[in-house]
């Protein structure tokens, strides 16, 4: 995996929690950080805590946990 892979997952799904983007590429959350953090500083990506639009509300998550990460372009 790397930024331009990691690039067409976030404009495809538009918004996606880190759990989600780690388990899609198959890597722990510690390992994809970094590069969302790459987008995020190229004004491409916007971190957002909690639940949001893209958790799907199974309620397993406490809330305040989740890291949702939104493509801006």
């Amino acid at each position: 995996m790397d930024l331009i892979q990691l690039k067409h997952y976030l404009r495809s799904r538009r918004i996606t929690p880190l759990q989600d983007a780690a388990s899609h590429f198959q890597v722990d959350v510690e390992t994809i950080r970094p590069l969302f953090e790459v987008w995020i500083g190229k004004g491409k990506v916007r971190r957002r805590m909690g639940a949001g639009s893209a958790c799907k509300g199974c309620c397993k998550c406490d809330p305040a946990t989740i890291e949702i990460y939104e493509w801006l372009d």
